[in-house]
């Protein structure tokens, strides 16, 4: 769905090519992860028959088969309007991961201590390169690269909290369940 919204706000700007569109994708939001051409094509396709976009002849001749740009419809721009105007539900995903980790490494081993310390050293080792990356990056990078570091300083507190409290956890957890 993400894809999809992006594309609608960058066909929001100006009808462009396929090709073109995958490569401000890429500029924008896929450098650590490019968008497949594949699925801007396929993506494509799909507003395509959902009237988000229509398909435009291209004024340029290039002498091989006619070229197409493609075009937000008004239907288009109001679901990209609406997507930009709806705040995103706040959705602790990793938190919960780790919580369930936690809670599974304490009924496995009895313990969660040696999972809980082996986390805590892949999330400072992912904020030393960010921090890294940090230092010779453009400044819309660098507000991408400060949003990950703040959420992995907040997993790195909620990380030590549930440290200091892995008694009460491990006793609630055998008290509590029946296996």
């Amino acid at each position: 769905m993400k894809a999809q919204l992006a594309i609608l706000g960058i066909l929001n700007v100006n009808p462009n090519y396929g090709y073109e569109i995958k490569r401000i994708y890429d500029n924008l939001f896929g450098k650590e992860k490019p968008i497949l051409a594949g699925q801007v094509y396929s993506t494509l396709s799909r507003l395509e028959r959902d009237d988000r976009i229509v398909k435009v002849p291209s004024d340029e001749k290039s002498g091989g088969p006619e070229r197409l740009k493609y075009a937000i419809t008004a239907k288009g721009q109001e679901d990209f309007r609406i997507w930009l105007e709806t705040p995103e539900e706040p959705i602790p995903q990793l938190q919960a991961t780790i919580y369930m980790k936690t809670v599974l490494a304490i009924i496995k081993d009895g313990d969660a201590a040696p999972y809980l310390d082996n986390q805590r050293r892949a999330h400072i080792a992912r904020m030393r390169e960010l921090t890294n990356q940090r230092r010779n990056c453009v400044f819309a990078d660098m507000l991408l690269i400060d949003y990950v570091i703040f959420h992995l300083e907040a997993d790195l507190r909620w990380i030590e909290l549930t440290s200091s409290r892995l008694d009460k956890l491990k006793e609630e957890i055998w008290n509590s369940t029946q296996f």
